[in-house]
């Protein structure tokens, strides 16, 4: 049985909700790495660091389009298996995001529980 925690990527421009949720996920025994770009997670994950088990992405980072950087892991091969969530307080843009390859959609506010339910069933599939 492996015991390693589950990794989870974060990827918001909002310093807050980073670390909201690393709190939240590191209390239920994930490893969490936050980044404050697309460009920055998109950087690592080609350079082969640390593969996470899911992205959870907000869909505007910094002038950056967070569907933008999801097409690109799910066109490259060897990310593509990569689970992808991406959040937005933007709901009528939830078709967008499954249209650029999201596995998942989280409507901003979120529920803790919500998230913690969707990351769940991605991480232990």
């Amino acid at each position: 049985m492996n015991n390693q925690p589950k990794k989870i990527h974060i990827v918001d421009d909002n310093p807050a909700i980073l670390d909201s949720l690393e709190i939240l996920l590191n209390m239920e025994g994930y490893e969490v790495k936050k980044f404050e770009k697309g460009s920055e997670l998109l950087n690592n994950l080609k350079l082969n660091q640390s593969m996470p088990d899911t992205v959870l992405m907000d869909m505007w980072i910094n002038g950056e389009d967070g569907r933008d950087f999801c097409r690109l892991i799910k066109e490259d091969d060897s990310l593509k298996s990569i689970p992808v969530l991406i959040m937005s307080a933007s709901r009528g843009l939830s078709n967008s995001a499954f249209e650029n390859g999201a596995d998942d959609f989280i409507p901003k506010p979120f529920e803790l529980e919500e998230i913690l339910e969707k990351i769940y069933r991605f991480t232990h599939n």
